[in-house]
């Protein structure tokens, strides 16, 4: 073999065994790699970049393009969110005011003389709902303006006017005020309570702990509908009534009450009223459900008080007289477990036109049995009108009666 074969042969072993290496580097570098996108799966599938069922099979995977452009979508999406709230806040946010309770000084314990200095008893929220006839009209909570001599409303931009109270309910907690047109620039758009649904995104607007942190804005989800909250009005211990409303876990709290509870179209479909005050207790709140507020506002507009029929009986539950009371004054039979114990009949009132006495003990109204006197009263305002005919079921002496009554307007 001459020089030139002998170098011819070796360079081709060169080449071989760089060959080799390459290939060797090529299929450590694949392994590897491969390895690397296993161990990164769970990251870009986060990232959004996974295989769907309709690629499998497929012989060209999903590129790294296609996994940008849905992280890009996902971005997209959550600034549609993030645009939803700011433009929803922005449609209300000046329709939200803040209502200061002005109540009238003394000069001592022992002199009952008013002062000539006025204080500020407490601030809540309220929110604008109409324009009209040169005056713009606010809700608000009844407890925020209970015993105020005078009432102010401050607006968005830190001015304070003069409000005048239309009425009020404190069976509803809800009020009216109103206060000069010109002075308001935004009003509230109400929406639909009875179409909401669990975990759909809600926003509070209020100012929780004074005027300082006017415009506050919360959110949070509906944690709950139709939720029943006993309501002591006379804190007496006993309830008076129950509350139909709303429950959220965005922050509400005291200076919050009257404010708005919207929803991400904009809408108010509560006005935040209820908070459980307890340390141990975080993310529940309460609203009034839209729908019971406009019947309740419609009310005070024209009447400036809400409307309700009226029997004229003083009640007490069956269940707060003791069981020997029950069998020997009452004249109960055993099977009689629930009902109302009249303690009381007014005079002229339908209950006395109908015959009514005191003790006897309400079982029945209208066919329906009724256990307490919260149900009573919860049957006769919700379910009956003023000028009414109702019938009543009662035991007398042991005895089943029944009389007939028409409804008047309750007095107060």
């Amino acid at each position: 073999m001459g020089y030139y074969d002998e170098h011819v042969n070796q360079t081709r072993s060169r080449k071989d065994k760089s060959f080799g290496k390459v290939v060797v580097a090529s299929v450590s570098g694949g392994i590897v790699g491969a390895l690397g996108v296993v161990s990164m799966l769970p990251v870009l599938m986060d990232w959004g970049f996974y295989i769907d069922n309709e690629s499998q099979g497929s012989e060209t995977p999903p590129s790294v393009e296609t996994a940008t452009s849905k992280i890009q979508t996902e971005q997209v999406d959550f600034k549609q969110i993030q645009t939803n709230v700011t433009s929803s806040v922005e449609k209300v946010s000046e329709a939200v005011v803040g209502v200061v309770n002005i109540q009238e000084g003394r000069n001592s314990l022992f002199d009952p003389r008013p002062s000539q200095s006025s204080k500020e008893a407490g601030t809540g929220s309220g929110v604008v709902y109409k324009k009209e006839n040169g005056k713009a009209y606010i809700v608000t909570n009844a407890h925020v303006i209970d015993g105020a001599s005078k009432v102010e409303v401050s607006m968005a931009d830190g001015t304070r006017v003069e409000a005048n109270v239309v009425g009020s309910d404190a069976l509803t907690d809800l009020a009216v005020l109103t206060v000069d047109g010109s002075k308001v620039s935004k009003v509230a758009t109400f929406g639909n309570s009875d179409s909401i649904t669990l975990g759909e995104p809600v926003i509070a607007i209020g100012n929780p702990l004074g005027l300082e942190f006017f415009g506050s804005v919360t959110q949070g989800i509906i944690s709950g509908k139709e939720r029943i909250i006993p309501v002591d009005i006379n804190q007496d211990g006993q309830a008076d009534w129950e509350a139909d409303v709303i429950q959220t876990d965005a922050a509400i709290n005291p200076g919050n009450s009257g404010g708005a509870l919207i929803n991400l179209r904009g809408e108010v479909i509560g006005i935040n009223s209820m908070k459980i005050a307890q340390s141990s207790i975080e993310g529940l709140g309460f609203a009034i459900p839209i729908s019971a507020v406009k019947p309740i506002i419609e009310d005070l507009e024209q009447h400036a008080e809400v409307q309700r029929p009226f029997m004229g009986v003083g009640l007490a539950s069956l269940s707060d007289v003791p069981l020997e009371q029950q069998r020997s004054t009452l004249k109960l039979p055993e099977e009689v477990e629930n009902g109302i114990v009249v303690t009381g009949v007014e005079k002229m009132s339908p209950a006395e036109k109908a015959g009514l006495k005191e003790y006897d003990v309400i079982v029945k109204l209208d066919g329906q049995e009724i256990k307490d006197a919260l149900g009573l009263r919860k049957f006769l305002y919700n379910e009956k009108q003023i000028g009414d005919k109702m019938k009543v079921s009662f035991y007398r002496n042991g005895q089943l009666q029944e009389a007939e009554m028409t409804l008047v307007k309750q007095m107060f």
